[in-house]
């Protein structure tokens, strides 16, 4: 099975297991946008379940929004911030910043 198909399985998994999770309250429009970024930019390293660790990332359900901002756009960490995990693996992703308020609104975080 090749790498593409693979991850495409995962993701297609990842938002089964997602919305089978749900409390049964329905996500925001935001929250529904933000879920799907995560889901196709954020489980190659942390878990389809954004409250569990996931391979290689920690769980990121409630990050603080210094930690999201900084984290996603700029590949550090907040002044002061320790880190869940020693790995520093995760690459800047600038390209997210337009979807940062809806990755936000599926992690809880306030922006």
């Amino acid at each position: 099975m090749s790498v593409v198909r693979r991850e495409l399985l995962a993701v297609a998994a990842g938002a089964l297991i997602l919305q089978g999770c749900s409390d049964g309250e329905p996500l925001s429009p935001e929250a529904t946008r933000g879920r799907q970024v995560y889901l196709a930019q954020c489980t190659t390293c942390h878990a389809t379940d954004p409250a569990e660790p996931g391979p290689v990332g920690p769980p990121v359900q409630g990050s603080s929004r210094e930690l999201l901002e900084a984290k996603v756009l700029r590949g550090s960490y907040p002044p002061g911030y320790t880190p869940k995990r020693s790995s520093a693996v995760m690459r800047p992703m600038p390209e997210l910043a337009r979807s940062l308020p809806d990755l936000a609104a599926f992690l809880g975080v306030r922006l």
